[in-house]
């Protein structure tokens, strides 16, 4: 049904914002926004020293696991790549039967390879695995921390 004006006109009903509403719902998104935006990079960060700490108790059950068979961890040369194939250089693992992981060695979160070194400098007697975190250097705190098997810091 339309609706006529005394002149035979119609009238047309308009729906819509106007501008003075539309600028208090930006307005108001925008707040919101730099209320939760800190709260959600920060959750972002733990969770990627999360994923580091998780890949690196992986990364070390399967280390376990290697030695067990072998009798030593794989070498500094043979690296983590000994946990997915059998390392063709250096001495032969005297009973390898892996592959001890079921995926390729993944990167660090932040895009880098993790650092492996048998025997470590921290720990002689076994082996040393961290990743340097956000920074990419010894140190920091935060998302920057270093994330390692030992559970310290690095030592440069």
């Amino acid at each position: 049904m339309s609706l006529s004006t005394s002149h035979g006109r119609r009238r047309h009903a308009t729906a819509g914002f106007t501008l003075i509403e539309l600028l208090v719902v930006i307005a108001i998104i925008a707040v919101l926004a730099s209320v939760v935006a800190p709260a959600v990079f920060r959750n972002v960060g733990d969770a990627k020293q999360a994923a580091a700490h998780s890949q690196i108790e992986l990364f070390s059950t399967a280390l376990n696991q290697y030695r067990l068979d072998n009798d030593t961890y794989p070498t500094t040369d043979q690296g983590l790549t000994a946990l997915r194939t059998m390392p063709s250089d250096g001495d032969p693992p005297r009973n390898w039967r892996g592959p001890y992981l079921s995926r390729v060695v993944p990167l660090d979160p932040w895009g880098r390879p993790y650092i492996y070194s048998s025997p470590g400098t921290e720990n002689p007697q076994t082996y040393d695995l961290y990743t340097l975190g956000r920074d990419g250097k010894p140190g920091g705190d935060g998302d920057d921390a270093d994330v390692t098997s030992w559970g310290g810091p690095v030592h440069p």
